[in-house]
């Protein structure tokens, strides 16, 4: 039985994602800015729950970033 590496998991892999935001200043500052403020405003949305939501939608951005930018042709 062979491993075959899958492209679709190379996306999600930490040295691609280094890669995609290397080449990409601009959109990692905003990725930047995201991360850092997601949690501050589900704070002043919801409290302790928005911040939660926040920590999870900023992460999500983080990883899901790359892929959509793939995915737009980017």
């Amino acid at each position: 039985m062979s491993y075959r590496s899958d492209p679709s998991a190379d996306l999600f892999s930490a040295d691609s994602r280094r890669t995609f935001y290397e080449a990409h200043p601009s959109i990692a500052l905003f990725m930047l800015l995201v991360v850092l403020a997601a949690p501050f405003a589900g704070l002043y949305v919801a409290g302790l729950l928005g911040v939660v939501v926040g920590v999870l939608v900023s992460a999500a951005a983080y990883v899901l970033t790359p892929c959509f930018w793939k995915w737009i042709g980017g």
